[in-house]
């Protein structure tokens, strides 16, 4: 008999929405010390990859060829999970420099590790690949690595507590979540240098944009809702309420529907993510996924949304069409960040 996950495999093929032969989705499992892989169109969990201690984020290059990896040092026995309001005794276990460790796609092994600053959290590269930015909160600081060498090019002073990074689509510039700091730093990527802050509210832990970048955005753990920002003034526009503590989100290729996942908090989880419209900023659907609800990404396409539920160790497969959940896979202890090919 056809397993719900066999019949989706199919319908994809059907509507020639399959992801290639070497599509992949890598999630960083933080209280694992390990990288899940899944097949973007079977969706098996394949053999995962031991990285650093309690990796955080992960990101894929956009040739597709490297997965870039937050950690804090070599792998523990006994890691804690890092989250927005862990305490002290935890943040005292990531009191040493953090890496990154770079993941070779074909073979799936670990190719490299660059050290950067304190409390690594999120990763991301310049469209063009040249360059990676990684945010380090123990330090107030972003690393700037040249992906070709593999070596620290710069280091630039931004906010307080540092957290989720992304860049315009022009690549001109990157957006940086202070997650203590109540603002986005806004990185002018020739010169490196932060020029400005953007005060955008309590909490502030991950930004997006829109593809057409018109549209920039930030999410507010503390206030249960997403910031809005016209990235041509700096302002921000709007507040629109999700769940509670949100943390990841994403807007779609087309620019029309932005995904945010509600983590709540270890003692009340959220296990939500909030879909809204981009042309009316209205909440449009609340899709149930799993305790946790806590990275974001989507396929190329913009059919399929993928969620890491990190108090269930697991991720859900959203249909974005449906705005319905279409597949669950277990995966390692705490999935945190998770990215997919380009």
């Amino acid at each position: 008999m056809s397993t719900p996950k066999t019949l989706l495999a199919i319908a994809l093929l059907a509507c020639g929405f399959a992801a290639s032969a070497a599509d992949k989705v890598y999630i960083a499992n933080e209280n694992a010390d390990t990288v899940s892989v899944i097949d973007a169109t079977s969706f098996k969990l394949l053999t995962p990859v031991r990285v650093g201690k309690m990796p955080h984020n992960v990101q894929l290059s956009p040739d597709g060829k490297v997965v870039w990896v937050t950690s804090n040092g070599e792998p523990d026995p006994d890691p804690a999970p890092w989250h927005p309001g862990m305490n002290k005794a935890e943040h005292a276990v990531m009191a040493k420099p953090g890496a990154v460790w770079l993941i070779d796609t074909a073979s799936d092994a670990v190719v490299a590790k660059i050290p950067v600053g304190l409390h690594p959290a999120h990763v991301v590269l310049t469209p063009d690949g040249r360059f990676a930015y990684i945010t380090n909160g123990g330090d107030n600081s972003v690393t700037v690595i040249d992906a070709a060498a593999r070596s620290v090019v710069a280091t630039i002073a931004v906010g307080k507590f540092p957290h989720g990074v992304r860049f315009a689509p022009d690549g001109k510039q990157a957006y940086v979540a202070n997650l203590k700091g109540g603002s986005v730093s806004v990185i002018d990527v020739a010169t490196r240098k932060e020029i400005a802050q953007i005060p955008v509210g309590k909490g502030p832990a991950q930004v997006g944009f829109t593809p057409d970048g018109l549209l920039a955005f930030v999410s507010l753990s503390e206030e249960r809702a997403v910031a809005v920002i016209d990235p041509a003034t700096r302002k921000v526009t709007r507040k629109i309420g999700v769940g509670t503590v949100p943390i990841q989100l994403y807007a779609t290729p087309d620019s029309r529907t932005l995904l945010v996942a509600n983590q709540g908090s270890r003692s009340k989880p959220g296990n939500s993510v909030s879909m809204i419209d981009l042309q009316t900023f209205k909440l449009v659907k609340t899709v149930v996924t799993g305790s946790g609800a806590h990275g974001v990404a989507v396929d190329r396409e913009g059919r399929l949304a993928y969620i890491t539920n990190t108090y269930a160790d697991t991720v859900s497969v959203i249909d974005i069409k449906t705005r319905a959940v279409v597949n669950t896979i277990r995966v390692g202890k705490g999935p945190n960040g998770v990215s997919v090919s380009p």
